[in-house]
């Protein structure tokens, strides 16, 4: 009897979508697709941090364009998706925080985060989901803050725990169609966006006191959790979570 064979994580001749692809978690996002082989597509505001990214995966050999654009504005992103063939994968990074206590949250901060870590991630999925008449796989940067509470991150959390909820939906709707929906929760990643976080020594010791690993994650813990969601190596993984937490939500 022939031994079973391992899937293959390989994504030769795939199409993926990274919006919020240009720094930090996303660009470690797309680099891990482009690394197995997709050709990948990287969006987010600003056209210099989109041209820098794209500079650098291509400097490294991989193949990579991309597009200065805010995923939120639908009638752009649907001029951008007409003028694109089809993604196979869509792993969207682009998210927006503005931390701060619950009785002092704005309307304007609310909508604001709202608009891109919801709104613009349910339409998103939604648009790109259209195109994968032969399947595919859509992820979601979530967070751990979409299973757990955090002190001054009520908005924040408000959204990511919206994206665990219609992430399961969409999975229910569109599995009959081969297309797998699933979030990635990390914890708190060092990257630039997070080094004031870092830096503050009650934020850190909350950090520190929750994590059960010996240490804070870095953009590599993300990247074999995207890959693995791309390939045929999660054939039968949706409507989930895959948490990159350090234990953080285990108790």
């Amino acid at each position: 009897m022939a031994l079973p064979q391992t899937p293959s994580f390989r994504l030769d001749g795939r199409r993926a979508f990274v919006p919020g692809g240009s720094r930090g978690i996303g660009l470690a996002c797309a680099a891990a697709l482009a690394q197995a082989g997709a050709h990948v597509v990287v969006a987010a505001r600003g056209d210099d941090g989109v041209r820098t990214a794209v500079a650098e995966l291509t400097a490294a050999g991989l193949s990579a364009e991309g597009m200065a654009m805010d995923v939120g504005d639908l009638a752009a992103l649907d001029d951008f998706l007409a003028d694109q063939a089809p993604f196979d994968i869509l792993c969207n990074s682009a998210g927006l925080a503005r931390h701060g206590p619950a009785i002092e949250t704005t309307p304007e901060d609310f909508d604001a985060v709202a608009r891109l870590n919801l709104r613009g991630a349910y339409f998103l999925a939604q648009r790109v989901a259209r195109g994968m008449t032969g399947g595919g796989s859509i992820m979601q940067i979530s967070s751990q803050m979409g299973h757990v509470g955090g002190v001054d991150r009520a908005v924040y959390c408000a959204t990511k725990w919206g994206v665990e909820g219609m992430t399961r939906a969409m999975a229910i709707e569109w599995g009959p169609r081969n297309i797998r929906v699933n979030t990635i929760c990390p914890t708190f990643i060092r990257t630039p966006l997070t080094e004031a976080t870092f830096a503050d020594p009650e934020r850190r010791a909350w950090i520190d006191a929750n994590i059960k690993l010996p240490r804070v994650g870095e953009v590599e813990d993300v990247m074999g959790a995207v890959l693995f969601l791309a390939s045929d190596a999660s054939a039968m993984v949706t409507g989930t979570s895959l948490l990159i937490d350090g234990g953080w939500t285990a108790g």
